[in-house]
């Protein structure tokens, strides 16, 4: 029954691809030596800007940068590992859709639980080796192993292959892990319910290795020296945070009756700059995002439109609460929803963004396919005005001021303007009163997509909520992120204030004091210590049995799957670690998978998050949410454990639509990237998912 979230990673707006020469240096034919971390150089071929030798030099998002191309790593390898110099199962044709790569097919059985996927007997690393079932088995158990604490499972097909979580986390052994190789090029897939894949077949940390290169050389396997590829690109050099060379693989057998590759000869990945429109009309890039209003301003005004293009970004910009635990009147329904229907979208669109956008009171882009099943609040100044009075604050008098969280400009240009518009239109339309934070990166992060934090005031938060991969449960566009947590979205201010150590303390201090300290390395020697957490096991797993029993045969089906091993197997499996452990540290060390599996901590996740799958945690959840909460939950994971996008739409609509009701989400504007690409260049990509940028970069040619 365990309850997980998704993490989400947004790239800043602000970035760009380059070509031509390599940036900076607009119009030279000198040879550019790039060294790789290991002290080796290659020579870059660089080329006058115009000319057409087949070298394409394109940016990535810097910061966060590149500092490894492991693609459990997640970050920016998403925008290298997926498909250009690593290639899946599936991945992604140049208009966005899942297409079979490595696969030949597949079958399902009737429960929609198993997953058989056939592979080509065609493909090959970059070495001639045969890529095989096994290299992705490989590679997926080895994020899984529990020694791999730092792995995204969640950016994977692991978030929700059966025991995949128990196993990491040391709950049940490996055999117990729904990934079963049948021969070479068979896999077998079994998920822990009924849940469409083939969108998370093609993320990076999904991406298969080459055994006996990472044996050999475990923690810098993809140096250039080293590295070997399946994808249509190999790495020539590499430069953690710098430059990354990329040249065609001679061994490569794309998919019969897919576009498969570019004809670029040559790639140069290189940092992002900041200023990209300057550097196209100087001649030093190819291709460029246009990332800020005035730059799309200059690019109309200098005879640019006709090399200007518009592609989807799965985004909407909303206003989020900011989950404060500070009681105060924005609790109020009427409030918040007085806030929502007295803003007004068209001008923040037009005059802050310059028309890079859509104006939306949903969270749907055109086209998408929960958008029928949604209904905003509409924009009705004389009825905010009404609802505020109603709730006893006229005109805005007797409201404290209300924070408005907006991340700084290089993690994204328009959080600021857009934030002042709002501020504006509140204080002319309701006379409410408002406070600009800017956030850093990690502080935005953790506002957006983590827990209750200490120290913030109520409000809300200028979010991006954006499509993590192609898959039916991406249909909310994360509107209901604040559900993944006790805390966020509608508790009152002293529940908030009861779970707020949960995540903003390493291990909960209450939690310290009634079971022993888990950084402590004598505490779990003895069993003795074990004592308080056993009794606590037998307690929490009643509440919780008792409660997934009450709910409908089709959420109690998703909450406790059939064939997995009960909470009571999986304590059971920990004490068996224990008592056949034979050393003091790694005794200790099965006491802290057991505190861990009771007790909430946040040393093993990101500040203001916590592990919501421990037993204190669900079952102070199942018996203290109300019945709202409770339904959220359950029309989430009827979205999340949909087969079609057709199915989880009508959920999506559903959840999404009480959210903005109750004004806890306010959408504002849809994205949309605009970007700048000569006339010599093709298969620029731009990114409609969460991650920004260009991607796919296998698909890149000249002219």
């Amino acid at each position: 029954m365990a309850k997980r979230k998704l993490r989400k990673w947004h790239v800043p707006i602000a970035v760009l691809v380059a070509s031509g020469g390599l940036v900076g240096c607009a119009t030279s034919t000198q040879s550019h030596n790039t060294a790789s971390n290991s002290g080796a150089a290659s020579a870059v071929p660089v080329r006058a800007a115009g000319a057409s030798n087949g070298t394409v030099t394109i940016t990535y998002p810097s910061p966060p940068g590149i500092s490894s191309l492991d693609p459990s790593q997640w970050a920016a390898q998403i925008l290298v590992d997926q498909g250009t110099i690593l290639e899946g199962l599936y991945g992604y044709n140049q208009q966005n859709q899942i297409v079979p790569k490595i696969a030949s097919g597949y079958s399902l059985s009737k429960d929609g639980l198993t997953w058989t996927i056939y592979l080509r007997h065609d493909a090959r690393w970059s070495n001639g080796d045969p890529v095989t079932a096994q290299d992705f088995y490989y590679a997926w158990m080895r994020q899984l192993n529990p020694a791999n604490s730092q792995a995204q499972l969640w950016a994977s097909v692991l978030n929700n292959v059966k025991n995949a979580y128990q196993y990491h986390s040391g709950a049940v052994p490996a055999s117990q892990v729904g990934i079963k190789v049948i021969n070479n090029y068979e896999l077998q897939i079994t998920t822990t319910t009924p849940h469409y894949i083939l969108g998370e077949l093609a993320v990076s940390a999904s991406m298969p290795l080459d055994p006996k290169v990472v044996n050999a050389h475990p923690t810098n396997w993809y140096l250039p020296q080293y590295f070997v590829g399946d994808g249509p690109y190999v790495v020539k050099s590499f430069t953690p945070n710098g430059t990354i060379t990329l040249v065609p693989n001679p061994k490569y057998v794309g998919h019969p009756g897919e576009v498969n590759h570019g004809n670029a000869k040559v790639i140069n990945l290189v940092p992002g700059t900041t200023v990209a429109v300057e550097d196209y009309m100087a001649g030093k890039l190819d291709v460029a995002l246009v990332g800020s209003p005035s730059d799309l301003q200059y690019v109309k005004t200098h005879n640019l439109k006709t090399q200007l293009h518009v592609a989807p970004d799965y985004s909407i910009e909303y206003l989020e609460w900011d989950h404060s635990a500070v009681p105060s009147p924005y609790y109020n329904t009427k409030v918040r929803q007085a806030i929502a229907m007295a803003i007004e979208r068209q001008p923040i669109v037009q005059d802050v963004l310059d028309g890079m956008g859509g104006v939306t009171n949903t969270f749907s882009t055109p086209g998408w396919p929960a958008a029928k099943y949604e209904k905003g609040l509409p924009e009705n100044v004389v009825e905010a005005k009404k609802l505020l009075a109603e709730a006893g604050y006229p005109n805005g008098k007797g409201l404290p001021v209300l924070y408005l969280y907006a991340p700084v400009p290089d993690v994204n240009q328009q959080g600021v303007p857009v934030a002042e518009a709002i501020s504006q239109e509140l204080q002319q339309n309701l006379g409410i009163q408002t406070k600009i934070v800017q956030e850093n990166q990690t502080d935005y992060s953790a506002l957006v997509w983590e827990g209750p934090l200490k120290g913030i005031q109520p409000g809300f938060v200028v979010a991006a909520g954006a499509v993590n991969w192609f898959e039916p449960a991406n249909m909310d566009i994360q509107a209901s992120q604040g559900i993944y947590f006790p805390g966020d979205y509608g508790w009152t201010p002293q529940q908030v204030q009861h779970v707020l150590p949960w995540y903003n303390t390493p291990y909960d201090p209450a939690s310290v004091a009634k079971y022993g300290n888990p950084q402590d390395p004598n505490t779990g020697v003895s069993w003795n210590d074990w004592i308080p957490l056993q009794n606590e096991v037998q307690k929490d797993i009643a509440i919780i049995t008792k409660w997934t029993k009450e709910q409908p045969a089709k959420w109690q089906a998703i909450l406790n799957p059939p064939g997995t091993p009960s909470l009571q197997q999986q304590w059971n499996q920990i004490v068996q670690q224990w008592k056949n452990a034979k050393t003091a540290s790694a005794k200790h060390a099965a006491f802290v998978l057991a505190w861990e599996f009771v007790a909430p901590e946040s040393a093993t996740t990101t500040l203001g998050g916590t592990n919501t799958g421990a037993l204190d945690v669900q079952a102070w959840w199942d018996t203290n949410e109300s019945e709202q909460e409770r339904e959220w939950r359950m029309w989430q994971a009827y979205e999340q454990n949909s087969m079609t996008s057709a199915q989880a739409a009508v959920w999506a609509g559903k959840l999404v639509t009480s959210l903005e009701q109750q004004a806890w989400v306010i959408p504002l504007y849809y994205n949309e990237t605009f970007y700048l690409e000569k006339p010599w260049v093709t298969g620029a990509q731009p990114n409609p998912w969460a991650w920004g940028n260009f991607y796919q970069f296998q698909y890149l040619s000249t002219k």
